[in-house]
């Protein structure tokens, strides 16, 4: 249930309307005095709110703006309620960061689809990683559970940057971010082009990604993957490295180690139907599998095999 703030006198000013809304789940809190409305946001955010344009001394415009510049209630979405000639006449919408607008006049249908995509934008944007934008944890595990629960046969990949933490040590956080943002990009590349919408590509944080396909492809995506960052990387190193294939970093304990140069590692998990029925069961095969994959040299990719009859992998 969502719980949301209303200072739009002019919204749900009859019973049946407010009910009608309640019914579709959400909780309501109808504010007539703006900085009792304030202090209730403050003291207890709710998931959204809906602010009319035009309250006396350009209240909506402050209230606005001064949630929007909060640290704590930045993220917090705003429904903004104009009149359909205010849209006509122009608007500043500098001055009104808000996320979505709803006319005065909307029927009470309109509201509550303006309301539900607010805040499924909203779950959205929040898992999104800050760095790729791609979908995060939570969508990560949502998307294993739905292809477990649909029983599809689904190649799950996780991607890992080696000795990327060295790396970041060595040529500093803006260059790693760009590694981690090249990499990205090869896997949608790959993935959309390959599997097209029967692919996803995750970002679970760090240099750890994951990406599904159907099993019949995953090794040509995985491959072409691989080919792609071997063709790009040596844009992000530096030549003397190149030509030692080598650089010097600082191991956990502080001292000088030579680390081989970046590559990737890659732990595909063949989810038949039936074989797994939760995500924390492909989650631990992974886990396997890229322990032994990380001990492999250079970009390497491994397909479990558990469960044909040719053995494991």
């Amino acid at each position: 249930m969502a719980r949301i703030a209303v200072v739009a006198p002019v919204l749900f000013n009859r019973q049946g309307e407010r009910l009608f809304l309640e019914a579709r789940g959400h909780e309501f809190m109808f504010e007539q005095d703006v900085q009792a409305a304030v202090e209730d946001i403050v003291n207890d955010p709710p998931d959204l709110l809906i602010m009319q344009k035009g309250l006396p001394n350009d209240l909506d415009k402050t209230v606005i703006q001064a949630l929007k510049d909060s640290l704590q209630l930045a993220l917090l979405p705003i429904i903004l309620c104009i009149s359909r000639q205010d849209l006509t006449s122009g608007m500043d919408w500098g001055e009104y960061r808000v996320d979505d607008i709803i006319f005065t006049d909307a029927s009470l249908r309109e509201i509550n689809a303006r309301i539900g995509l607010a805040l499924e934008r909203t779950k959205r944007v929040a898992d999104n990683n800050p760095l790729t934008k791609l979908p995060g944890n939570s969508s990560i595990l949502r998307y294993i559970q739905e292809v477990l629960d649909a029983r599809l046969s689904v190649a799950i990949s996780y991607v890992d940057i080696d000795n990327f933490k060295p790396y970041n040590d060595l040529y500093g956080f803006s260059r790693g971010d760009e590694v981690i943002r090249m990499v990205a990009r090869i896997l949608v590349n790959a993935v959309r082009e390959m599997a097209g919408a029967k692919g996803f590509v995750g970002h679970i944080g760090g240099d750890d990604f994951v990406f599904s396909t159907p099993i019949e492809i995953v090794r040509d995506v995985c491959e072409k993957i691989i080919d792609d960052f071997s063709a790009l990387i040596p844009l992000f190193l530096d030549e003397k490295d190149i030509d030692a294939g080598c650089f010097v970093g600082i191991d956990r304990r502080g001292e000088k180690v030579t680390f081989p140069l970046t590559s990737l590692s890659i732990a595909v998990v063949r989810c038949m139907p039936g074989r797994y029925s939760h995500y924390g069961e492909v989650a631990e095969t992974a886990a396997q599998l890229k322990h032994k994959v990380k001990g492999m040299p250079g970009s390497v990719y491994l397909i479990d095999r558990r469960g044909q009859n040719n053995g494991d992998e």
